[in-house]
């Protein structure tokens, strides 16, 4: 037949005695998965390290912090590698309008990163260069440190020493 479940017995006493630990668990369980999930702000008094700094300076931090992070943990090793240690180097010292760069292109595909990461097709429209002076856009600038970077050689201490020194392994 078909299956039912032990609460919908009337005198289940395990069952009971189930529910009643639920019910006691429950709100403790709301919390812990509010805080695991709800992204943490400036008003946040753990997240604030340095309380001389002004609530948009701790929120700039923040968000570096997110872009870096989001640069290392894309699911691929190579874009983890090149962008990630890219976003170590040069996040923390970006201006805000280039942060929003940096948060468009970090915001594409994981392979779209790459590809272009790569030069295996162009820098998107809305993220070339262009701007007066000639001067490069911050994708562009990605583009040229991924080619002289020693990441793009099969140099296997190379590898160990920049994942350890930008904290991936």
């Amino acid at each position: 037949g078909e299956m039912k479940s032990r609460r919908d017995a009337i005198d289940d006493a395990v069952a009971a005695r189930e529910q009643e630990l639920w019910d006691r668990a429950q709100p403790r369980y709301d919390a812990i998965m509010e805080r695991h999930v709800r992204l943490p702000t400036v008003d946040d008094d753990d997240e604030i390290i340095d309380s001389n700094d002004s609530k948009e300076e701790r929120a700039l931090n923040i968000r570096k912090k997110r872009l870096i992070y989001r640069s290392k943990q894309r699911g691929w090793l190579e874009v983890d590698l090149l962008l990630g240690t890219w976003a170590s180097l040069h996040v923390p010292t970006l201006s805000s309008s280039e942060l929003d760069e940096f948060e468009t292109f970090v915001n594409l595909e994981t392979i779209d990163i790459y590809n272009i990461i790569t030069l295996r097709v162009d820098v998107p429209e809305e993220l070339c260069g262009g701007k007066e002076g000639g001067e490069k856009s911050l994708v562009e600038k990605i583009q040229e440190w991924a080619k002289e970077s020693p990441l793009g050689k099969a140099d296997r201490e190379k590898y160990v020493e920049v994942k350890t020194k930008n904290n991936l392994i």
